[in-house]
């Protein structure tokens, strides 16, 4: 089932009522929406003057939904997941527990593989040099041992910005909207993470003590250029624009929707992300041996 996102940016009560998430005006308690819970994917909260209830939080817990919080500067400051989403959720992180290092090399090596392809695919529908990309794909080992990621990354931002464009977390603009779109992103992976039975924290590649998605930052990956695409038309249709904005976030939450395709399906990308997820899990019981993964329509 197709789920909803739902950006809320100004003072609002939110509670539950009729298995329904009730959106009242704080002060006079006026009703000014409503979303049954089981439409609900993704709730971003955007503004400090946000009240919602209990009872509302754990009917979403219940339901799988994904809770983003914004801090001051109007980006996503942490999310809120259910411990546990799948029936089965004890053995399948033995499975995961379980998976070897040869595996975990090879899984990374087909992420690479299909980010590159899909940055190569944004770099073609632009009208960007995109040739390279091709090479560094062939020659991504497993594991990834030669840093392709990091080869194709030079020259993607590169053509996809400009030549003295530095990608970074606080960089200079546009990197505000890219940041935005991989946390909402990251959320979006998470939930089918946890939804699938699977611990986000235990990753193939990434490793951090202080970093509670490591997975999700893996399996993202070959996802970010579709948001990359989404950054690119709101640019060229704002190029002007330097502030996230409430017309900014209503584009960027579309990527639940955009479609792409995944086991030769047309999917949304929200259903394609969970079935990344379970394949991945296909991979650690060895019924799979590849991750499915999107590509550019």
């Amino acid at each position: 089932m197709i789920t909803r996102s739902i950006y809320i940016g100004n003072p609002a009560y939110l509670k539950l009522k009729d298995e329904q998430m009730c959106i009242l005006e704080p002060s006079s308690r006026e009703l000014k929406g409503k979303v049954p819970v089981e439409d609900l994917g993704l709730l971003m909260l955007d503004h400090f003057q946000i009240t919602i209830s209990h009872q509302l939080i754990q009917r979403m817990m219940g339901n799988n939904v994904v809770v983003i919080s914004c801090d001051a500067h109007h980006l996503p400051h942490g999310i809120m997941l259910p411990l546990y989403g799948h029936t089965e959720h004890s053995d399948r992180i033995k499975d995961q527990l379980d998976a070897s290092e040869p595996l975990k090399k090879q899984l990374w090596k087909q992420t690479i593989e299909c980010k590159i392809e899909n940055q190569k695919e944004v770099l073609l529908k632009l009208g960007n040099y995109y040739e390279p990309m091709l090479e560094y794909q062939r020659n991504v080992k497993s594991g990834d041992i030669t840093n392709m990621e990091g080869i194709a990354a030079q020259h993607y931002w590169k053509y996809l910005i400009s030549l003295d464009f530095l990608r970074q977390r606080f960089g200079d603009s546009p990197n505000q909207f890219f940041n935005f779109g991989y946390a909402v992103l990251r959320s979006i992976v998470a939930r089918a993470l946890v939804e699938t039975g699977l611990l986000p924290v235990l990753g193939i590649f990434h490793k951090n003590k202080y970093n509670p998605y490591c997975l999700a930052d893996d399996i993202m990956e070959p996802y970010r250029p579709f948001v990359d695409f989404l950054v690119m038309q709101w640019l060229m249709q704002n190029p002007d624009s330097e502030d996230l904005t409430k017309e900014f976030k209503a584009h960027l939450l579309r990527i639940a929707t955009v479609d792409v395709l995944i086991d030769d399906k047309t999917r949304p990308l929200l259903v394609a992300v969970k079935t990344t997820a379970s394949s991945l899990y296909k991979c650690y019981t060895g019924e799979k041996r590849l991750i499915s993964y999107p590509e550019f329509l």
